[in-house]
């Protein structure tokens, strides 16, 4: 049994899965690229039907030459991802305070999260052309709908949306604390790429929380009245920046800051500590 434990343990600090985890950050870096252009498209051509988020992706990826060869890849980068959440969640993350309970549960959540967007893209790819590309605004009017009618739904609805929007506080509020730093090898960096990496990630992780925490505002707007339609995935979430008194700029700057993210996810496949 012990044998089979540090075997395992071995695989997980071996360079298989270092390159496994690079390669999810890759993945992870071409969908949010993908969606920030597609944002940016619908903020400055009004009537642009194309959807902002991850189904969108795909879709635009499947329609270029090769594109279902890079899905492929897409999605095995992804259980490449899946695989390291896994192995911090079972081995700990890297670092002095790796070892952790509470980060070795937030792998998990990631593992499972992750398990989840790599399975849909590869049964995309597949042939299941309702899996992965389907409407993330419709599946969480679906979701919410079902929550609701749950004894206390409206209660574990509002307790969602509250979760949500401390997730994008947390994330915006450790981009611009700048702590991911100490997950990335900053001492191989260049003095100027340094600066590089530190206004992709902080432009980045604003502008992922501040998403995170409009999508989570609806969630608690939908428990509050009751009402599924008020809850919005990630296309009308990003839609509804426009609906601001910034008219379209906001969704402009958040687009911007998605792609942002998706260039520091590439930062982090060449940079990040495995």
């Amino acid at each position: 049994m012990r044998s089979g434990v540090g075997q395992a343990r071995r695989v997980a600090r071996g360079r298989g899965l270092d390159v496994a985890a690079r390669a999810g950050f890759v993945a992870r870096g071409v969908i949010y690229v993908l969606v920030g252009a597609l944002a940016l498209r619908i903020a400055l051509a009004d009537g642009d039907k194309r959807q902002a988020d991850r189904g969108g992706a795909l879709a635009e990826i499947a329609e270029k030459p090769f594109g279902n060869a890079v899905l492929w890849l897409l999605g095995l980068g992804l259980v490449g991802m899946a695989l390291w959440r896994l192995s911090e969640a079972l081995f700990g993350q890297a670092g002095p305070d790796g070892h952790k309970k509470g980060k070795r549960l937030l792998s998990a959540g990631r593992f499972v999260f992750y398990a989840v967007v790599s399975y849909s893209v590869l049964a995309y790819v597949a042939g299941d052309k309702g899996s992965g590309s389907g409407s993330s605004d419709r599946q969480v009017d679906d979701v919410t709908a079902t929550a609701l009618d749950w004894p206390g739904g409206r209660w574990i609805v509002g307790a969602a949306g509250a979760g949500v929007v401390a997730a994008g506080l947390w994330i915006a509020g450790r981009a611009v604390l700048r702590k991911y730093r100490r997950r990335l090898r900053m001492g191989e960096m260049s003095a100027r790429t340094r600066r590089v990496v530190d206004v992709l990630g902080v432009v980045g992780g604003c502008g992922r929380g501040c998403a995170f925490g409009a999508a989570g505002v609806f969630l608690v707007v939908a428990a509050v009245r009751h009402k599924a339609g008020e809850a919005k995935g990630v296309d009308d979430t990003l839609r509804s920046f426009t609906h601001t008194a910034a008219g379209p700029w906001l969704l402009v700057a958040v687009a911007v800051a998605l792609v942002a993210f998706g260039l520091f996810s590439w930062a982090n496949a060449r940079w990040r500590k495995v």
